[in-house]
């Protein structure tokens, strides 16, 4: 089973769809095996977006990360990064296609929702940023036999 980090964003919760998000994750077939919700300091959002702290955007992306709560949780499934990914759909809401989350509820480039962990490596070094191993409760729900096949 792969897992990826997931942040419902300052914009998804102001804007309390993160029931609706969430249930197309669980819809989907994924596990919720991590969840919580916290205030993303300037320090953590430093260390979150390394890559980006020179650039000159930066700034105006602490702002909103830091602005408001998060909804942070780490999803368990097959395939689960590229899979999440693609059902976030592009950057800019403005240009994901509809029937993806962006697509649905968004018309921004950086007001778009939700973060996704964007391969092994980023999931496992965004998860540890966000989680620690105690928190992180894996389990095999009872419906997966009529999900999924026994040998995925």
């Amino acid at each position: 089973m792969e897992r990826t980090l997931v942040l419902l964003k300052p914009d998804c919760v102001q804007r309390r769809l993160m029931g609706r998000i969430l249930s197309r994750f669980e819809e989907k077939g994924f596990n919720v095996i991590a969840m919580k919700m916290m205030q993303v300091t300037p320090d953590l959002a430093k260390q979150h977006y390394a890559e980006h702290v020179e650039k000159p955007f930066y700034p105006g992306l602490e702002e909103f990360i830091t602005g408001a709560p998060v909804l942070a949780m780490v999803l368990e499934g097959l395939d689960v990064i590229q899979v999440v990914r693609d059902m976030l759909g592009a950057t800019s809401g403005l240009k994901a296609a509809a029937g993806t989350i962006r697509g649905d509820f968004s018309s921004s480039r950086q007001m778009n929702l939700v973060h996704a962990s964007d391969g092994p490596d980023a999931a496992a070094r965004e998860t540890d940023l966000y989680f620690s191993p105690d928190e992180i409760c894996s389990y095999e729900p009872t419906l997966t036999p009529w999900m999924k096949a026994g040998d995925e």
